[in-house]
């Protein structure tokens, strides 16, 4: 009580609705049941729905009728109701006036993101510009801008920032660092040539989904207004500059006012607002920006008339019926103003200080945290002020852990363990390259290093020579309360953080593992309810293990684990996932003789390793890459020939 009455005194204004029809215990216990025994923290991921919205939305659905809105019926004229006053709601949650913008549904954000990118007018004197902050959906867009001949490049943009760490509002205050241009037909345009009629479009996000940074929204009249000055005259400014913020997570607590910032593009994402419905967003579009899209495709409801054997259609004018293909998802836009009627009780800017009050908690507490030799234990990425207000920080805490010695916890063991835990959170570079290469400090070099020792998204390489190749990510929704984040806080100090009364066997006990004496061991583990029954090494990564009841441990964790990997002679990463029958590939330590052996069924032979000079019973070649050096073991083995060959196929097994 004594720590969350600390918080309560420094965040006690901000956190749980102080101001609302109901504070944060009462909507846990009434509306968020579920959650009971989970601390869920990936809401820029997902965030959660409201069991009472859910009873709303069912209600609902099973007390109306509702008909295809493309039809004239009672029921469709109903639903046609329906979704003009969901439009409007999309319009006045961003402040929009009907009469400069429009509401078109979408699949979900991504879908809005690629139909601006598909219809933009691109021509070979267009720029797309973005910032290296930027979701994998809006990079995307590159793909269109480069096929018509467009320039593209990324910027990083530098805000100035006051005492507080508060970012200026002015035209001045930005700092623009372009990165190259990247052109796939040199020939067609030379920057002599760029002219002020080109169609350009740049894209940012409201907020960064990997380290919950904020841009300011002044960069939409800064780059309509001052392209070239921002840009120091470089010929790619030249042009009309039309502007998409990315808001899919920024607009969940901090929805852009149109009215101030007059952006071309919005995209949103419903449920990343209020968790329900999935599988649709909406694209919020300046009707002077609509007129510029050029339109191919054209599909049922967005025809006036088109006659089938002949070369005729004429397509309807209006804005929305004109860019949704197809029957919209009537039912799921039908259940968002269940979903909008929340925010407007709770108020977007309550839940805003709501949720910033747990990650600036989070961020100090992280922050604090020391190993028993005085190491910090955690490095934050995107972080600025650590006080309220600050207005460029938002709802997420993105972190790497470190070892005593400084090496790096991989991200994955956090992952796993936290679910073990009972507690939800996404690790990864969230789809957003750029913004994890910028923070993680990871060249093009070291990009291209990572993908050719195997690594590819959502997999288990966290950490590739020394670096780690993603982050810990926790976020924070409405609903999110102090015994989360306090939960999360004793979870990482129990789990990573060495104290040294612990230091016994190794710095990967934390302050809450269980020790291993030397003596007595079966009747502690035996009155405690629990006992280690056995443990699997698996030496070749994907090959199968051996068990045993004891194992020496090293720095890394058990020894010789996970130490060996598989590659195809044409240089590709094995594993059962490609390869299914490396399950059947046998693998044993003699730790007395210090040999690995290796056999599989489809071998006559048997191959072995002697662990302490690194040699073996057949040829070895070393070699260095990127400053590591590698052992390499010819193996001949027909278990990896594929279908189609006769003959068996090499493989090397790489230390």
């Amino acid at each position: 009580m004594e720590d969350k009455e600390e918080f309560l005194k420094e965040f006690g204004d901000y956190y749980g609705y102080p101001n609302g029809p109901k504070t944060i215990d009462e909507i846990r216990s009434s509306e968020f049941k579920r959650l009971k025994d989970t601390v869920y923290l990936d809401h820029a991921g997902a965030t959660l729905y409201s069991e009472l919205q859910m009873e709303a939305i069912f209600k609902d659905l099973t007390t109306s009728v509702y008909g295809n809105p493309h039809s004239q019926s009672d029921s469709s004229s109903a639903t046609s109701d329906i979704v003009r006053e969901a439009r409007q709601q999309v319009l006045d949650y961003c402040n929009a006036s009907p009469k400069e913008y429009k509401c078109i549904f979408t699949s979900g954000a991504t879908a809005a993101v690629k139909l601006i990118g598909e219809n933009f007018p691109w021509s070979c004197q267009s720029t797309f510009m973005y910032t290296m902050e930027n979701h994998n959906s809006v990079l995307g867009i590159r793909e269109y801008a480069l096929n018509q001949g467009a320039a593209a490049f990324a910027v990083d943009i530098e805000e100035a920032v006051d005492q507080y760490g508060a970012s200026r509002s002015s035209l001045t205050s930005f700092k623009v660092i372009q990165h190259p241009v990247q052109r796939r037909n040199e020939a067609e345009v030379l920057e002599g040539d760029l002219t002020g009629d080109a169609c350009n479009l740049f894209a940012f996000p409201s907020e960064c989904n990997f380290s919950g940074f904020r841009f300011s929204l002044d960069l939409v009249n800064t780059v309509k207004q001052n392209a070239e000055k921002i840009l120091g005259g470089s010929p790619y400014s030249r042009g009309h500059w039309m502007v998409l913020i990315d808001a899919a997570k920024g607009s969940a607590t901090h929805p852009p006012d149109l009215s101030l910032y007059p952006a071309d593009f919005v995209v949103i994402s419903f449920y990343k607002l209020f968790g329900y419905p999935t599988g649709l967003g909406a694209l919020i579009i300046r009707n002077d920006a609509a007129k510029l899209l050029k339109k191919t495709y054209f599909s049922g409801g967005t025809v006036a008339a088109s006659i089938a054997d002949i070369d005729f259609v004429r397509r309807r004018e209006s804005i929305e019926e004109l860019f949704e293909d197809g029957t919209i998802s009537f039912l799921s836009i039908a259940s968002i103003h269940h979903g909008f009627k929340i925010f407007d009780t709770l108020t977007t800017s309550a839940m805003c200080w709501h949720t910033m009050s747990l990650a600036m908690f989070v961020k100090k507490k992280l922050l604090a945290l020391r190993h028993e030799n005085g190491a910090g234990v955690c490095t934050l990425y995107g972080n600025r002020a650590l006080k309220i207000p600050c207005h460029d920080s938002g709802s997420i805490v993105s972190f790497n852990l470190k070892r005593p010695d400084g090496s790096w916890f991989g991200y994955k063991e956090v992952e796993k363990l936290a679910s073990l835990s009972g507690i939800q959170l996404r690790t990864g570079c969230f789809c957003n390259p750029g913004a994890c290469a910028k923070y993680l400090g990871l060249s093009h070099s070291d990009l291209l290093s990572n993908l050719e020792a195997g690594h590819v998204c959502w997999d288990d390489n966290d950490v590739i020579n020394g670096k780690p190749t993603g982050a810990v990510r926790v976020s924070f929704g409405y609903m999110s309360t102090y015994e989360d984040a306090k939960k999360f806080i004793d979870f990482i100090r129990s789990s990573f953080v060495l104290m040294p009364s612990e230091f016994e066997k190794g710095y990967l006990l934390g302050a809450k593992s269980i020790p291993y004496p030397n003596e007595g061991i079966e009747n502690r583990l035996s009155s405690s309810g629990f006992y280690l029954k056995s443990i699997t090494i698996y030496p070749i990564k994907s090959c199968a293990g051996f068990s045993v009841k004891s194992w020496p441990l090293s720095t890394t964790g058990l020894k010789y684990d996970r130490q060996w990997l598989l590659k195809s002679s044409n240089g590709e990463i094995l594993t059962q996932k490609k390869v299914p029958e490396m399950s059947l590939i046998n693998t044993f330590i003699n730790i007395n003789q210090q040999i690995l052996s290796v056999e599989s069924p489809c071998c006559k032979g048997k191959l072995q390793i002697k662990l302490d000079s690194d040699s073996h019973l057949r040829g070895k070649e070393e070699f260095y890459l990127h400053n590591q050096r590698y052992s390499k073991t010819l193996w001949w083995c027909p278990t990896f020939c594929q279908p189609n060959e006769v003959s068996a196929q090499s493989c090397h097994i790489w230390r």
